[in-house]
């Protein structure tokens, strides 16, 4: 229920008539209000870095109303009244940061407003402030709980070409209004975005753009239908280049996904595209939609354009659909896979484009049996990556006083090769200079001609006081480009431990009494390797 304020306030010589403002919350856009020149109540203490501007001047309507006038500098955080006019859409929302609040860029929008002040004279300003607060407001209802265990953020590619037409595009739409619904888009949350293919892609919003799921609906009603080729790999190259952008909406550390769906099949080529996203930490998954029928199949370019174009051909992250008049059954499962973190947050980028070193203490003090057990974690660490010659690698080298290396990156290029070796690692025996062994890991594991494309690991197991300093060597191994998790058994001092890791030091850092407890850092291990992979892509 809107509540209209209408004052008639005499203040010395000033005469104050007819203003009419309506007390709006933080987030209500220029869309959302009803008339097209609107005079509006600002509440106080909206959080700026919350409200969604965009634009410079003339804002497009999905922008904060609230925002806007303070970007413009009309009002500030105290709130307070501001007079909106509608007017045109425009093809061009310029960016700028002003008075506490970053306006984003913005392609397109189909409708836009001015803001200008109502009420200048802080008499009068503080006349509506007191009137506002002996205004009862309609109770409103929660908004519905966001999915905060599902923190990806996801770039929806819609088929906007030829192959889909009109009817089957707003279907289209439809179901992506359903499964934001269903995933529980939120700040805390899945974030969803749009981007349209067609012959030329365009963004239709971002991922900072629309906070619930009912907002996300709302912008996809504006999306309008392009029509042209199914050109599904240059919007994809396109979303890897522009959309995933910290100043609309990208979290760092969060998994990064693209959703292409292909009604029919693509006019264009999707592996180098897909390549390019796999090594920028983006998780590709493809919807095909009629798939062509037998009589088709000479039309299509590459037949096999699935298997390429997806992080994994494991079937995960795929999914067919026989038409888009029969989908509520999908939307469930689609989301549940967008929401399994475990699996989104490296994909095949992650467990396929990593140099794995392991430095391995072989000192008296460790022992044969409890060495097997060192071995165990290295192996089970291991087994988790794709490894081969264009994939990940694994090196490994032992240390006492001495060093030997193992096997190199480029010794054994599959997986079952490489667990082997691992475990045919015989036991050396000796002291602990854990520092000269960090030194001589970069200078003859992490060496080019042996080592893949991938980013550089390095995993320390040792249990004990080293005798040498450690700290000098493990900075110099980190600004090498190296990441260094450290594993501390029984003696190992924790002043040590973290002293080679790297930042942030409590996740790669690792400690246990017994050698038997190893077996508990398998995972954590490998989830911070995804983890610092993606946030470093």
């Amino acid at each position: 229920m809107s509540v209209q304020i209408t004052a008639l306030h005499v203040l010395g010589r000033m005469r104050v008539t007819s203003v009419t403002p309506l007390p709006i919350s933080c987030g209500i856009r220029a869309a959302d209000l009803p008339d097209s020149t609107q005079v509006v109540l600002c509440p106080a203490n909206c959080t700026l870095w919350k409200l969604s501007v965009f634009g410079s001047g003339v804002y497009a309507s999905v922008s904060s109303v609230c925002g806007a006038g303070v970007h413009r500098g009309i009002i500030d955080v105290s709130g307070g009244p501001l007079e909106i006019q509608r007017v045109a859409g425009r093809s061009n929302y310029l960016s700028s940061y002003a008075h506490g609040i970053q306006s984003q860029a913005l392609s397109r929008w189909s409708a836009s407003f001015t803001v200008a002040s109502r009420c200048p004279h802080s008499a009068c300003y503080s006349y509506l402030l007191t009137v506002k607060k002996t205004v009862k407001k309609a109770p409103k209802k929660p908004p519905a709980a966001e999915n905060r265990s599902c923190q990806v953020d996801v770039a929806l590619l819609l088929d906007s070409s030829y192959n889909i037409g009109q009817r089957r595009f707003n279907l289209q739409k439809n179901f992506i209004g359903r499964l934001a619904a269903m995933l529980k888009v939120g700040p805390d949350g899945p974030r969803v975005g749009v981007v349209q293919a067609s012959e030329t892609p365009r963004i239709e919003f971002y991922l900072g753009n629309y906070s619930m799921p009912k907002d996300v609906i709302f912008g996809l009603k504006d999306t309008s239908y392009i029509g042209g080729n199914t050109n599904t790999g240059k919007a994809i190259l396109h979303t890897v280049r522009n959309f995933f952008n910290p100043e609309y909406g990208v979290r760092r550390g969060h998994p990064r996904v693209i959703v292409a769906f292909v009604d029919g099949w693509p006019s264009d080529n999707l592996e180098d595209a897909a390549v390019m996203a796999r090594e920028s930490g983006i998780n590709v998954f493809v919807v095909s939609v009629a798939k062509p029928i037998p009589e088709e199949m000479g039309l299509v370019r590459d037949q096999d354009y699935t298997k390429k174009a997806v992080c994994k051909d494991n079937g995960f992250f795929t999914m067919t659909m026989p038409s888009w008049f029969s989908t509520n059954k999908f939307v469930k499962p689609l989301a549940q896979k967008l929401c399994s973190i475990d699996q989104l947050l490296c994909s095949k980028t992650c467990y396929n484009s990593v140099n794995l070193g392991f430095l391995i203490d072989g000192s008296s003090s460790v022992g044969d049996t409890n060495f097997r057990l060192v071995l165990s974690l290295i192996s089970s660490i291991a087994r988790n990556f794709d490894i081969s010659d264009i994939g990940s690698r694994v090196g490994a080298i032992q240390f006492t006083y001495d060093q030997r290396l193992e096997f190199g990156f480029n010794e054994h290029t599959t997986k079952d090769d490489a667990l082997r070796a691992i475990q045919n690692i015989p036991y050396m025996s000796g002291g602990t200079a854990t520092g000269d062994a960090i030194t001589y890991a970069v200078e003859n594991l992490y060496v080019p001609r042996s080592m893949g494309m991938g980013k550089k690991y390095l995993i320390i197991v040792t249990d004990g006081q080293s005798y040498d300093d450690v700290r000098g060597p493990a900075i110099a191994a980190q600004r090498a480009g190296i990441t260094v998790f450290t594993v501390g058994v029984a003696w190992a001092p924790m002043e040590d431990l973290r002293a080679m890791a790297s930042e942030p030091k409590d996740t790669h850092t690792f400690f246990t009494r017994e050698f038997t407890g190893l077996e508990q850092f398998e995972q954590p291990i490998v989830r911070g390797i995804c983890r610092d992979f993606t946030e470093f892509n």
